[in-house]
């Protein structure tokens, strides 16, 4: 991508929710996209909005073959957010049959990208306990039920950030999470590369 294009990417700017990164009018601890919500994770932060611009990018990486995107991404992501205060990376484990399918896992690649410029270790703690379930197109209350104990997790560290290519309703994050926790995590924060804004 060309210098423009990349710095005509949609950053996600502050005020944001304190909890889960959704911009808002002003900062507030949680907006009303977290309100009332058990997130497992401590914070979420993305670096791009996902408008149709992004959307052409995530697809070529995920289901292009465009992998060298995954390092392009790191350095938007590291050009926007601060290094998180964690003692390692991790990333949402893929679907086996989706890694058959792409070839690749855009979210261990951004991880390994992102490990490498912030300088920590991208441990792959988290597997899946069964298939997964699609989450395009699903209700929110559809996409926390699919991911609702579909994770599993080796001993974490105390603190673990967890790295994902798009946060759409923060509900396989939480339910990623929720994992590591029970695995010793005290506290998971996560960052993705882009982030679904809701309107209204």
């Amino acid at each position: 991508m060309c210098v423009p294009c990349l710095e005509s990417l949609p950053r996600v700017r502050p005020p944001l929710c304190e909890r889960c990164g959704a911009p808002t009018a002003w900062p507030v601890r949680r907006c009303s996209e977290c309100s009332g919500r058990r997130l497992a994770f401590a914070t979420a932060r993305a670096a791009v909005a996902y408008d149709d611009g992004v959307r052409a990018i995530v697809t070529g990486w995920k289901e292009h073959g465009l992998r060298r995107l995954a390092a392009t991404a790191a350095d938007v992501v590291v050009g926007s957010l601060a290094r998180p205060d964690a003692e390692a990376l991790t990333f949402v484990p893929p679907d086996r049959s989706r890694l058959l399918q792409r070839g690749h896992h855009p979210a261990e690649r951004l991880a390994r990208e992102l490990g490498r410029r912030w300088d920590l270790p991208s441990l792959a703690l988290l597997s899946r306990t069964g298939p997964a379930r699609r989450q395009a197109g699903a209700t929110l209350a559809d996409r926390r039920r699919n991911v609702r104990g579909a994770f599993a997790a080796d001993t974490a560290p105390a603190t673990v950030c967890l790295v994902d290519d798009v946060y759409t309703s923060g509900a396989t994050a939480s339910a990623a999470a929720s994992a590591l926790r029970k695995s010793g995590a005290r506290t998971v924060t996560v960052v993705t590369f882009a982030r679904a804004l809701r309107l209204g």
